[in-house]
C-alpha cells in the first residue's frame, strides 16, 4: 500500500479493534443509541461492519487476527436467516437485538434485504484473497451463506438494476455464485442483469441512483468488485470503464478548498463531507493526505463513522482513477457550470466556483422531498468565516424542478418549499423574503409564494415559502 491508503487502512482498524468485543465476538456501535441500520433499526452490536472487520483481520494478518476473523465470521453467519419462503431469506440481522421480522414486517423497517449482498461480498472478497487463512469447513458455510443471499434475492424480486450501489453488488456476487456453483442457469441471468446495468449508465453515462457522497462509493466498491473479479473479460472491461466515467463525473462536482462534492444530491447524509464519513471521502482519502482528503477528524462521535471500516475492501482493491481524475482532486481547475442528463427526465446542473458551489435537479416535476427524504434537489455550499461549511438546501418541496447557471438557482414548483440553512453566526432576524444574509454570503431572493416564515431548531434556521410557483435566488461570489 502507498502511504495514504496505509494510514486509511490502519485508521479504520484501530477504530475497529477500539469497538471489537471479544465476549461477543463483533463489533459495538460507536453511538449510545445503538447500531443504526440504514433506515433506524438500534443495538449494541453491528453485523455488517463486523464482517468489513474480519475482512480487515485477514488482511492484516497479525498475530491473533485469523482466529479473531473465525470467530466474527462464526457469529455474523449465525445472524443470516435462513428458513426460506420469506421475503427477507438470505439476509443477515443488522444487530443480534433485532427481533426476528414476522408476516407484518415492512422493509428496511423490520429487515434490510441489502445486507445480503454488503455481507455476502465482503465474504465473496475473503474466500478469493484468503481462502488458506480460514478453515475449509467455515469457507464452505460462507459458500453457503452466499447462495442463500441470491436465493433469497431473487426470491423476493424487489431489486431493479437502476437500483445502483446495490444491484452492482448483487451482479458481482450472482457471477462470483454462479461460477463457484457451476451454474450455468446463474451465469446467465447474471450477465443478462449485468448488462442491463451497463445499458442504462451507457444512455447519458450517469447512474438513475445519482450524485451521492455515500451510495457513489458503494457503486464504486461493486464496479472495483466486476474490474478485478468478473468472471469474464466483458464484465472486467464494464467495470473498468464505469468506475473511470464515475470518477470524471463525481469530480466535476468536487471543489478542492471546500473539500465537499456540489449538489443537487439524489441520496445523501448530510451536506458536508468535513463533518461525517462519507464512502466517497474514503476512497478519496485513499489518494490524498488527511490535510487534503473530504474526510472530518476522526473520533468516537463521528457521524457515520462505520462507513470508514469500509476501508479493507478500498486497501485490497486498490483506487482506479484516471490521471485527470486524480490532479481535479488536489487543483481546482477553476470555475465552471456542470450539466449532466440523468434519465430521460431529469437533469442535474450546478456551479461550481471559487467560494461557493451550487446545484439543482430538474425531475420534470416527478420527484419531491420531505421530512425524512434522502434527495435534496436544491443546495448551496460556501465556507463561513468561521472556518466551516455552511450551506442551504431544500429540505421538503412538492414535485420539483431546480436548475443553477453561473449567477444563482432557479426553482420551479407548485406550493411550500421548506429551505434549510446551516451557517454558525446566522441571524434570524437577517432572513427576509427578498433575500438572506448570511455569514460570508448574500443570497438575494425573489418569490412569488403567498407567504414567508422563518423557524429555527438547536442547529439550523429555516425559512419556508407557502404557495411557491418560481423563486430565484442571485448566488454572488463574492459578499
Amino acid at each position: 500500500m502507498d502511504s495514504n491508503t496505509s494510514q486509511l487502512f490502519q485508521a479504520s482498524m484501530q477504530w475497529s479493534d477500539h469497538f471489537y468485543d471479544d465476549s461477543a465476538k463483533l463489533v459495538r456501535s460507536p453511538y449510545s443509541s445503538g447500531a443504526i441500520g440504514a433506515h433506524g433499526s438500534a443495538g449494541q452490536y453491528m453485523v455488517r461492519e463486523s464482517s468489513w472487520y474480519a475482512l480487515g483481520l485477514l488482511f492484516r494478518d497479525q498475530p491473533g487476527d485469523r482466529k479473531r476473523a473465525e470467530q466474527v465470521i462464526e457469529k455474523v453467519l449465525e445472524e443470516q436467516y435462513t428458513v426460506p419462503g420469506v421475503r427477507w431469506y438470505g439476509t443477515y440481522k443488522r444487530t443480534p437485538e433485532e427481533p426476528d421480522p414476522d408476516g407484518k414486517s415492512v422493509m428496511w423497517r423490520g429487515y434490510d434485504p441489502n445486507w445480503r449482498h454488503f455481507i455476502g461480498t465482503t465474504f465473496a472478497m475473503i474466500l478469493i484473497e484468503y481462502p488458506d487463512r480460514l478453515p475449509a469447513s467455515l469457507r464452505d458455510r460462507m459458500y453457503k451463506a452466499i447462495d442463500l443471499a441470491i436465493e433469497g434475492e431473487m426470491h423476493e424480486g424487489r431489486l431493479v438494476p437502476s437500483y445502483t450501489n446495490i444491484a452492482l453488488m448483487y451482479g458481482f456476487l450472482w457471477d462470483f455464485a454462479a461460477v463457484h456453483d457451476h451454474r450455468a442457469d446463474w451465469l446467465k441471468q447474471s450477465a443478462a442483469w449485468n448488462d442491463e446495468v451497463d445499458k442504462l449508465f451507457s444512455a447519458h453515462h450517469a447512474f438513475f441512483e445519482y450524485n451521492s457522497p455515500t451510495y457513489c462509493g458503494v457503486d464504486l466498491y461493486g464496479l472495483a468488485l466486476w474490474r478485478d473479479y468478473g468472471s469474464s473479460a466483458h464484465l472486467r472491461e464494464m467495470g473498468g470503464a464505469m468506475e473511470a466515467s464515475l470518477w470524471r463525473d463525481l469530480m466535476k462536482y468536487y471543489q478542492p478548498s471546500l473539500r465537499n462534492l456540489s449538489g443537487p444530491f439524489d441520496r445523501s447524509y448530510g451536506m458536508d463531507m468535513e463533518s461525517y464519513v462519507s464512502v466517497v471521502g474514503v476512497w478519496m482519502r485513499s489518494l490524498l493526505d488527511a490535510e487534503h482528503a473530504p474526510l472530518p477528524p476522526l473520533t468516537a462521535e463521528t457521524d457515520h463513522l462505520p462507513d470508514l471500516w469500509f476501508a479493507p475492501h478500498i486497501a485490497i482493491l486498490g483506487t482506479n482513477v484516471p490521471d485527470d481524475v486524480r490532479a481535479q482532486m488536489s487543483h481546482f481547475s477553476g470555475p465552471h457550470l456542470v450539466k449532466q442528463q440523468i434519465d430521460d427526465k431529469r437533469v442535474a446542473t450546478a456551479w461550481i466556483g471559487n467560494r461557493v458551489i451550487f446545484g439543482g435537479e430538474a425531475t420534470s416535476f416527478t420527484k419531491d422531498a420531505g421530512p425524512t427524504s434522502q434527495f435534496h434537489p436544491a443546495t448551496v455550499q460556501w465556507r463561513t468565516p468561521s472556518g466551516q461549511i455552511g450551506w442551504v438546501l431544500v429540505v421538503e418541496c412538492p414535485p420539483i424542478n431546480a436548475s443553477a447557471d453561473e449567477h444563482g438557482l432557479t426553482i420551479e414548483t407548485n406550493g411550500t418549499v421548506k429551505l434549510e440553512i446551516h451557517a454558525k453566526g446566522t441571524d434570524k432576524a437577517k432572513l427576509l423574503r427578498d433575500g438572506w444574509n448570511l455569514p460570508g454570503l448574500a443570497i438575494k431572493a425573489s418569490a412569488d409564494a403567498k407567504d414567508f416564515t422563518v423557524t429555527q431548531d438547536s442547529d439550523n434556521l429555516y425559512v419556508t415559502y407557502t404557495g411557491l410557483h418560481h423563486m430565484r435566488l442571485e448566488i454572488p461570489e463574492s459578499k
